[in-house]
C-alpha cells in the first residue's frame, strides 16, 4: 500500500510564495511520474504540473514562469514552489503518484489566495 502525505498549504496574499510537499511511503517500487494537479469546487481536476523519473517537467499554461515542480528521489518526496500567486490559483492541490501498479493521490491540501 502506498500513502501520500501532503503538506504546505495555507492562505496567502496575492503576489506571496507558498511551498507544497508530498512524502510518499509505503510499497514504492518504481516511480514513473509525480505530479500536482489541482480542484475547484464544480470544475474538473487539472493537471498543474509534473515531472517523470528523468526529471523532465510539464507544467499548465497557467502556471508557467511561477510554479517550480521537484523531486527528491533518495526521500521519495515532491515538491511544488508557488511564486507571484495570484487569487485564481485559490484551489485544493493534490500530489499524484503514478507506479507501475497503479496510481496514487494524496488527500489534497487547499490553497487560498486572497487578500
Amino acid at each position: 500500500q502506498v500513502q501520500l502525505a501532503e503538506s504546505g498549504g495555507g492562505l496567502v496574499q496575492p503576489g506571496g510564495s507558498l511551498r507544497l510537499s508530498c512524502a510518499a511511503s509505503g510499497r514504492i517500487f518504481s516511480i514513473n511520474v509525480m505530479g500536482w494537479y489541482r480542484q475547484t469546487q464544480g470544475k474538473p481536476r487539472e493537471l498543474v504540473a509534473d515531472i517523470g523519473t528523468g526529471g523532465g517537467t510539464n507544467y499548465a499554461d497557467s502556471v508557467k514562469g511561477r510554479f517550480t515542480i521537484s523531486r527528491d528521489n533518495a526521500k521519495n518526496t515532491l515538491y511544488l514552489q508557488m511564486n507571484s500567486l495570484k487569487p485564481e490559483d485559490t484551489a485544493v492541490y493534490y500530489c499524484n503518484l503514478v507506479l507501475t501498479d497503479g496510481t496514487y493521490w494524496g488527500q489534497g491540501t487547499q490553497v487560498t489566495v486572497s487578500s
